[in-house]
């Protein structure tokens, strides 16, 4: 997912990581991931950060968006940066599209047990739909599958007893940014803000971008963002 949009922040001095989540590795089995929860995949973002010298910055995309938020819970960071976040617990869709995407999967039965493989006709509708024809191919190609576990954590936050997916937004100390898609279906512009305004972060909405804020036309001008907000940030610290 980061091939590209990892580029501009090296070039600006950071080191840079792009860890696979549980069971998203190239070489796993497609099946490995089955069974990981929302709650798996942050403590292992926990355990990376533990392993840095000093706390760093995270960013996440869609699911990661989430992934970071549990995160930043647990372990201390220097900044959030929410692309086109997954909501937490307690936040609902506002859109027609979110409640389908609350309520679509069940069409494969307990799909919470399962290994979920990716669906070329959502991908091209929602998360590729500004690229062209054959680079949504490849870029599709890529993509693994995804816990059944962790989906319904996120897209039926309401019938988990768990609470897999609250955010105890009062233990988070990083300032935060996040960014949203303008014709975003999937995470539009208003659910962006509400997951933001809970974690007392800002919000900047590209009006003409979609779901795939790494890497649709307009990523470049993504990632430029996210380093003046950075810079800002450090600027600040410094005064």
């Amino acid at each position: 997912m980061f091939d590209a949009f990892r580029a501009p922040f090296e070039r600006a001095g950071h080191a840079v990581l792009t860890p696979d989540l549980p069971g998203h590795a190239a070489g796993d089995a497609r099946s490995v991931v089955r069974g990981q929860s929302m709650s798996d995949y942050a403590a292992a973002v926990v355990k990376l950060c533990a392993a840095q010298a000093t706390p760093p910055i995270l960013v996440g995309h869609s699911l990661g968006g989430l992934t970071i938020q549990l995160a930043a819970a647990k372990t201390p960071v220097e900044a959030l940066i929410l692309l086109a976040p997954s909501a937490p617990w307690g936040v609902a869709g506002v859109t027609m599209e979110e409640a389908i995407s609350a309520v679509s999967l069940y069409a494969l039965g307990p799909y919470w047990t399962l290994a979920v493989e990716p669906d070329y006709a959502s991908a091209r509708r929602y998360l590729f739909d500004r690229l062209p024809r054959e680079e949504r191919r490849t870029l599709f190609a890529r993509m693994s599958t995804e816990s059944g576990r962790a989906l319904w954590e996120t897209l039926n936050w309401w019938l988990d007893p768990f609470a897999t997916t609250m955010v105890n937004a009062s233990a988070i100390k990083a300032p935060v940014l996040a960014i949203a898609g303008g014709r975003d279906a999937i995470h539009p512009p208003a659910t962006v803000e509400t997951t933001a305004k809970r974690l007392n972060g800002e919000v900047r909405v590209f009006a003409d971008m979609s779901h795939w804020l790494l890497g649709e036309p307009g990523w470049e001008d993504v990632a430029a963002s996210c380093l003046d907000w950075l810079r800002r940030l450090a600027d600040r610290e410094a005064a």
